[in-house]
């Protein structure tokens, strides 16, 4: 019976140890949840610490941070884990960073424990150095602080995409955006009018089509077309009559068989009707009939007399038709408008408020949302009135359209760059990540990468002002950066003080 009562009393113990152990290991902070093993697993004093032993003195290592900058906390005891008066201890930390840098901690007694003077400044993650000195008597003790940091090869950078930028200065773009809207240019639009009465008999262009110069868009029968000519063919006549007439008044003139008043009298009829037949040249020229053709008119079958042919004034884009066969149509009436829109007019709402920053001359991007492209050009007009509903004047800009993407009607945005400054400091936008409360960059040093908190300062949406965390020469994660971050947190690692 005795023997048996040992042995569970034994039983009983080293459950009782078991359980202690794990106590230690359970970080207060964390609601009694057990820690990961690994860079979390050490021995822990009263406070949940790491726990630093050697030769009777023992030291428990923390970092507080509530309401303070963080600073180290460090609380003696003796081989039996009883506090010691933090004055008898004098204690120097080192910690060394990755790239070399070392901060040197000295501390002062301060309730029962002692004070870092010095700032821990974050990332938390660096190995620590210990020294201790106590009756004469030195320790020294070395770990590791693991925080937002992990190690990938060279093979790893380049499976993952990460690309590997240099802190250091950037041009940094304030951009001002306005909306814009595609318009023909107005220089390169015909609206294109008959000049003459008539009745269209064909259409031979529709809306979408491309023209060449001088190409027949419409046929029309005019009347007033076929009176021209006959007037034309009638005045030309005239003059053969009157040439002829001059001709034999001036021979019998000369052979004094006529009096001098008949041959300047045919003169005369004659210089009028070489001045009529003129006239109804200049209608049918006006009518749009080339000069070149009117010799053959007389040749001409009748019943081409009343054939008119409307043609494109300039190379370009139907845009819009407005005529049918059938259709009786005026002089004036606007039946086909023309564009070449090869290059075209982006106009542009500059509010008030923004009329100091557009400059005459100065480049602009055109962006498209719904067509997903962008091109440049530069303001070459600034308008001079500020309307009254909109309150915002019109600038405008060509665009080179040899492709045909920009239509008019389109609604685009126009970006400008309203300041351009160089500064000192600046990362990628896209190198930007959230770990824990802090905005970082992931910093390369050798096959390291380290999460960096950073002071930000302005941006231009590709480059982010760095105002303090960094310096220049640091190399840092640049693009695809999310990689790195998706790697330490495979990690476990955790912010233990």
């Amino acid at each position: 019976m005795h023997k048996t009562t040992v042995f569970i009393v034994a039983i009983v113990g080293v459950i009782g140890l078991a359980v202690a152990a794990a106590i230690l290991r359970t970080d207060p902070g964390s609601g009694g949840a057990a820690e990961p093993a690994g860079a979390l697993d050490y021995p822990r004093g009263p406070h949940g610490a790491r726990l630093l032993s050697a030769d009777g003195l023992q030291v428990e290592m923390t970092i507080y941070e509530t309401g303070v900058p963080p600073q180290f906390r460090v609380y003696p005891f003796d081989a039996a884990l009883k506090a010691l008066p933090p004055g008898e201890v004098e204690l120097v930390v080192e910690l060394h960073r990755l790239g070399g840098r070392i901060d040197r901690i000295t501390f002062t007694p301060e309730a029962d424990y002692l004070r870092g003077i010095e700032v821990v400044e974050e990332p938390h993650s660096f190995d620590v150095k210990v020294f201790a000195t106590r009756g004469g008597q030195e320790h020294s003790w070395s770990y590791a602080q693991i925080e937002g940091k992990v190690q990938l090869g060279a093979d790893q950078i380049k499976s993952a995409g990460i690309v590997i930028g240099t802190v250091g200065p950037r041009t940094m773009q304030t951009i001002l955006e306005l909306p814009g809207e595609i318009k023909a240019d107005e220089t390169r639009v015909a609206h294109v009018v008959p000049r003459l009465q008539g009745v269209v008999t064909e259409v031979l262009k529709k809306e979408g089509d491309r023209v060449r110069q001088g190409e027949v868009l419409a046929i029309l029968s005019s009347r007033e077309l076929a009176n021209a000519k006959s007037q034309y063919l009638t005045a030309a006549h005239h003059v053969e009559f009157a040439r002829v007439t001059l001709d034999r008044e001036e021979a019998l003139w000369k052979k004094k068989i006529s009096a001098e008043r008949d041959y300047l009298e045919a003169k005369r009829v004659l210089d009028e009707s070489e001045l009529t037949l003129q006239l109804a040249g200049q209608q049918l020229g006006v009518l749009g009939m080339a000069a070149a053709a009117l010799p053959g008119l007389a040749a001409a079958p009748a019943d081409t007399f009343a054939r008119y042919e409307v043609r494109a004034p300039l190379a370009g884009t139907v845009v819009e038709r407005d005529v049918t066969v059938g259709e009786a149509v005026s002089a004036d009436e606007r039946i086909f408008t023309i564009a070449d829109l090869t290059t075209v007019w982006v106009e542009v709402s500059v509010y008030a408020k923004d009329l100091g920053v557009v400059r005459q001359g100065q480049e602009a991007a055109v962006l498209s949302t719904d067509l997903g492209t962008e091109s440049k050009g530069r303001i070459n007009f600034i308008g001079q009135l500020v309307g009254k509903e909109t309150r915002a004047a019109t600038a405008r800009l060509t665009l080179s359209n040899a492709n045909g993407q920009w239509r008019p009607g389109l609604f685009v945005t126009v970006t400008l760059v309203r300041e351009e400054t160089v500064i000192a400091l600046a990362v990628s936008a896209d190198a930007i990540q959230t770990f824990r409360d802090w905005q970082v960059v992931f910093v390369k040093y050798g096959d390291w990468f380290e999460a960096r908190p950073l002071e930000l300062g302005r941006t231009d949406g590709q480059w982010v002002e760095v105002l303090s965390g960094l310096k220049a020469g640091d190399l840092y994660a640049a693009a695809n950066s999310f990689a790195v971050k998706a790697e330490i947190g495979k990690l476990g690692a955790t912010h233990d003080h």
